[in-house]
């Protein structure tokens, strides 16, 4: 290498080595401008495929300041998820019933190729979105077989400050 870079010829690169037609275009677009070629855009990888899920399960997680809706099949692959950011409230709107009802149509419509039929609801967090949720999922044309609170409750949680002196 130190002969060659002593000598000012150049080694030949990885391009040149591994593929000599893209090397031969890199040259031509050189001498026509000097501008790089476009790149040809790739995908985001797998293309989705529609599933035929007839059942399936909702997460609605409500918090204070959001509401968050996934659906997904019984083994817990997502189907389509949506949330109030995503369609288009911001700040204190976000977490309002009216809101999760937007939320979950939004969702219904992404999923709506799959066939899904029936949800067993998972509701957690103490948000105002979680009953327009689950409202709004049969209202959607889902049918609601089971509703279950998973919101976390701490076992006695943190340890508390101590007591103030007078």
């Amino acid at each position: 290498m130190a002969e060659e870079m002593a000598n000012n010829i150049a080694a030949p690169t990885f391009d040149q080595e591994i593929n000599p037609e893209v090397a031969a275009d890199k040259s031509a677009d050189k001498e026509k401008g000097g501008k790089k070629a476009v790149r040809a855009t790739r995908g985001r990888g797998k293309k989705r495929t529609a599933k035929n899920v007839s059942s399936g399960r909702a997460y609605i997680q409500a918090t204070y300041n959001n509401t968050i809706v996934t659906l997904t099949d019984q083994n817990g692959n997502v189907l389509g998820w949506s949330s109030a950011g995503v369609c288009g409230f911001h700040g204190p709107k976000k977490s309002t019933p009216y809101a999760a009802s937007v939320i979950v149509k939004d969702v219904c419509e992404k999923v709506s190729d799959t066939g899904l039929k029936e949800v067993m609801v998972f509701v957690r967090g103490i948000g105002s979105g979680r009953e327009g949720a689950v409202r709004a999922l049969h209202a959607n044309g889902l049918i609601v077989s089971s509703i279950k609170d998973v919101t976390p409750i701490p076992h006695n949680g943190c340890r508390a400050p101590k007591p103030r002196r007078i």
